[in-house]
């Protein structure tokens, strides 16, 4: 069942690089009493992910932060190390975006998000989507329909919409 609108995070422990090496993060812990924007892309370094969808949240990071929002979280099915230097590449880490992998997919699938396109090289992926999470409730939710698009779920939409 795919997360909608009124629905509740589920546990999720997700992984970053810290200054010691990979570090669990805990999704219930990031969002409980807090505003926090989430978005979720097929793949690190992959054209849409890259070029239009980081992009779109370093642009409106500030907008985000004055309309109330705590943090903004980039979710990808790849490992920490990738995450980690795909956010130094595109300039999220600096813009304080926190790159998060669900190197498992757990989360991805928890949610319903998950998706595969072997041709492409991808399994076990997540679909397109930005959430506004509410101390662990989805308040908003857009999910793009294909992968390679970046339209409603882009910094600039989901802004719009709060």
């Amino acid at each position: 069942m795919t997360i909608a609108v009124g629905d509740r995070l589920p546990e999720a422990t997700l992984v970053r690089i810290g200054e010691k090496g990979p570090e669990a993060v805990s999704m219930a812990d990031k969002v409980k009493g807090r505003k926090v924007a989430i978005f979720a892309v097929p793949g690190a370094f992959t054209p849409t992910c890259h070029s239009a969808h980081v992009p779109s949240f370093i642009r409106t990071k500030d907008q985000f932060a004055a309309k109330g929002v705590d943090e903004i979280i980039c979710v990808s099915v790849n490992d920490p190390f990738v995450m980690k230097a795909w956010g130094e590449a595109t300039g999220a880490t600096a813009a304080g975006l926190t790159m998060l992998a669900d190197a498992d997919s757990s989360f991805t699938k928890a949610i319903g998000m998950d998706f595969s396109a072997p041709p492409a090289g991808l399994i076990a992926r997540s679909r397109r989507y930005a959430m506004l999470v509410e101390d662990g409730v989805v308040k908003l939710m857009e999910i793009e329909q294909s992968p390679g698009t970046c339209e409603i779920s882009g910094g600039e939409s989901l802004l719009a919409k709060i």
